[in-house]
C-alpha cells in the first residue's frame, strides 16, 4: 500500500522552487507590458473619444493576456506547490474552465491580428482580397464578439465535462495518489481535446498562412523599390516590419509545440518537461506583447517614455 500524507504536508523539490519562481516572474513582467498596453490605449480612447480596429483588437488583446497570465500562474503555482488545494471540486474545474476560456481567446485574437496585418499591409489585386481590405474595420468588433463566444462556449464545455469526470473518479486523500486520478480521467476529455487540438491547428494555420503572406508581399514591395530606387527610409521601414513578422511567426510556432504538448503529454509525476511547458507557456504573452510594443510607433513612444523615469526613480532609491 502506497504511504499517504496529510494534505498539510508538501515536498518541493529546488528544481519545483525554481520553476515557480521563473514562472512568477514572468507572469509579473508580462502582466506589466498588457497592462501598459491597456492603459495607453485607454487613455488614448478618452482622448479621442474613438478607437480604430488596430487599438481594439490590441485592447482586447491585453486585457485577455493580463488576466490569462494572472489565472495561470496562480494555476502554476498551485499545481506545484500546494497540488491538494488545487485538486480540490470546485477549484480545480474553476481553474480549468477560466484558463481554457482566457487561452482560447488569447490564441484567437493574436491570430486575428496577424490576419488583421495582413489584410491591411499587404498589397494584392485579388478581388475577395480588395473585398476583405475594405470590409475588415466593420468586421472587426464582429470577429472580437465571436471569438469571446466561441471562447466562453469552450469554457462551459471544459468545466461541465471537468465537473462530471472528476466527481467520478477523484477521490483520494494523498499526495502520492494524486496524478493517478488525473491519468485515469484522461478518457473523459478526448472530445475537448479534440476541439481544443482543432481550434489550436487553425489558429496555427491561420498566422502562418497570414505571415508568409505579409512578408512575400513586404519582401516583393522592397524589391520593386530597390529596382526603383526609392528612398532607402521606407526600405528600412520594411525590413523592420518584416523582422517583427517573422520573430511573431517563430514565438507562434514554439507556443504552438507547447500547446500541442498540453494535449499529447501526460505527467505521472512532476517532471522536468512538465515544469518547462509551464515556463514556455507563460513567456509568449509577456513576450509578444512587448514585441506589438515596438512595432507600434505610438506604444513604443510611451514605453521609451517610461522607461527614463523608472530608470531614475530606481537610482534615487
Amino acid at each position: 500500500m502506497e504511504a499517504c500524507h496529510s494534505p498539510e504536508q508538501f515536498n518541493v523539490t529546488s528544481y519545483a522552487a525554481t520553476a515557480v519562481a521563473i514562472i512568477t516572474f514572468e507572469a509579473f513582467a508580462g502582466m506589466w507590458i498588457n497592462a501598459f498596453i491597456v492603459s495607453v490605449i485607454c487613455m488614448s480612447w478618452v482622448r479621442k473619444k474613438t478607437l480604430n480596429s488596430n487599438e481594439k483588437i490590441l485592447l482586447f488583446l491585453g486585457s485577455s493576456r493580463f488576466w490569462c497570465l494572472c489565472i495561470s500562474s496562480v494555476y502554476s503555482f498551485l499545481s506545484i506547490i500546494y497540488p491538494h488545494f488545487l485538486y480540490v471540486l470546485p477549484t480545480l474545474t474553476l481553474f480549468v474552465s477560466i484558463q481554457s476560456f482566457l487561452n482560447y481567446s488569447n490564441i484567437w485574437v493574436s491570430a486575428f491580428l496577424c490576419v488583421f496585418y495582413c489584410i491591411k499591409i499587404a498589397t494584392f489585386r485579388n478581388s475577395f482580397f480588395v473585398y476583405l481590405k475594405v470590409k475588415i474595420d466593420r468586421m472587426v468588433p464582429w470577429l472580437l464578439l465571436g471569438s469571446v463566444f466561441f471562447s466562453l462556449v469552450i469554457g462551459t464545455v471544459v468545466y461541465d465535462v471537468t465537473d462530471k469526470a472528476f466527481c467520478k473518479n477523484l477521490n483520494f486523500t494523498c499526495q502520492g495518489c494524486i496524478w493517478k486520478p488525473s491519468i485515469q480521467i484522461e478518457e473523459h476529455f478526448f472530445p475537448i481535446f479534440f476541439i481544443t487540438g482543432f481550434g489550436f491547428v487553425t489558429s496555427f494555420m491561420a498566422v502562418t498562412f497570414s505571415a508568409l503572406l505579409l512578408l512575400f508581399s513586404l519582401w516583393r514591395h522592397n524589391c520593386n523599390m530597390q529596382t526603383n530606387s526609392m528612398k532607402d527610409l521606407s526600405m528600412d521601414a520594411h525590413i523592420k516590419a518584416m523582422k517583427f513578422i517573422l520573430s511573431f511567426l517563430v514565438m507562434y510556432s514554439i507556443n504552438f509545440v507547447f500547446l500541442i504538448l498540453t494535449l499529447i503529454y501526460v505527467p505521472r509525476r512532476q517532471s522536468y518537461v512538465h515544469f518547462l511547458i509551464y515556463i514556455m507557456l507563460n513567456a509568449f504573452p509577456g513576450v509578444h506583447s512587448l514585441i506589438l510594443i515596438f512595432s507600434n510607433p505610438h506604444l513604443e513612444k510611451k514605453m521609451l517614455g517610461i522607461l527614463p523615469c523608472v530608470k531614475c526613480k530606481v537610482c534615487m532609491r
